[in-house]
């Protein structure tokens, strides 16, 4: 007997993971409109896409990690050097594109080291990622002596700070840094293996793919992501910041789970992070609004990331 169509709606949504994450973020913003009436305003939206930014991009590459059963750990001080060796740059009277080019360098370079550990080595992800995540951010300390870099040139505000056609540039840059994930993962074949290593890594194996050249591109990837939210925050500030992005690795990874991908790879969408990380920021726009303290909020955000977790892996085994 053919199931009701209300019932075979329900479970096709139950299902849909990105779709679940939407109308979780728009239940969250109508809960979030009856606490404060400050937060339908056009100045407090824009500064939620604006303190979103950061923690997409980088939770860009980080989709594609976990996409491939791997996990990032480094992000966050990849993020601190390649900005401070972008500002040293600048410092050192190098044009902008230039110095920008040497931070985006700095962050895939990381990212390729990583995936040379992971996919040729073979050495446990969260190991390698967990190692790289002191030496970045002891490199960077050790070049700027733990002191910020200030003095930038006025031209390289732009990236954190300009406006294209009314739209702020770090918003614009997040856009298209997923709109490029978006196409990778979804026409590309390397967006398929990267899906693949995730579900089944001896199948892709045995399918005659190069298992290490993958995840050696997939962990570039997420440097080079880290990077890119570097310059971006780097701009904003106006200096180079050595102790930045302590905790990035945590948010962005938060933002990959809410949004729907499982945590061991294989499922999951680049458009469900965008919506997890939007997520993230109304739950800390709110909460903010609420003047509740920076501490509660640390262990809301952990309970949110568990629960999460467990009904992904609900679904998983239902």
């Amino acid at each position: 007997m053919a199931e009701p169509n209300r019932v075979q709606w329900r479970r096709r949504l139950a299902d849909n993971s990105t779709a679940l994450a939407f109308i979780g973020l728009l239940a969250l913003c109508i809960a979030m409109s009856f606490v404060s009436d400050r937060f339908w305003t056009w100045d407090n939206l824009s500064n939620v896409a604006r303190q979103v930014s950061i923690n997409a991009i980088i939770a860009t590459g980080m989709t594609i990690v976990i996409l491939t059963g791997g996990i990032d750990l480094s992000v966050g001080a990849v993020m601190t050097l390649s900005m401070t060796f972008a500002a040293g740059a600048m410092l050192a009277h190098l044009p902008v594109p230039v110095a920008v080019l040497i931070g985006l360098a700095t962050g895939a370079a990381f990212g390729a080291l990583n995936g040379m550990l992971i996919g040729y080595a073979r050495l446990p992800a969260i190991i390698v990622t967990l190692a790289t995540m002191e030496i970045p951010r002891g490199i960077a300390l050790l070049y700027t002596g733990g002191y910020p870099q200030s003095g930038l040139p006025e031209s390289f505000a732009f990236f954190g700070r300009g406006q294209i056609l009314g739209l702020q540039m770090p918003i614009l840059i997040m856009l298209v840094v997923f709109a490029a994930a978006f196409v990778l993962l979804r026409y590309f074949p390397t967006g398929r293996y990267f899906y693949g290593l995730g579900g089944n890594e001896e199948a892709v194996r045995l399918s005659g793919v190069r298992v290490e050249r993958y995840k050696l591109l997939a962990y570039t990837l997420s440097g080079l992501t880290a990077a890119i939210s570097g310059i971006v925050l780097s701009s904003r500030l106006m200096s180079g910041q050595p102790n930045a992005g302590i905790g990035f690795e945590l948010d962005a990874i938060a933002a990959v789970v809410l949004g729907g991908t499982a945590i061991t790879g294989g499922r999951g969408s680049i458009v469900g992070t965008l919506i997890g990380a939007m997520t993230l920021g109304v739950l800390n726009n709110g909460l903010n609004l609420m003047s509740v303290s920076p501490y509660t909020q640390k262990v809301l955000k952990g309970v949110i990331i568990l629960l999460a977790i467990y009904a992904g892996s609900f679904k998983r085994n239902r």
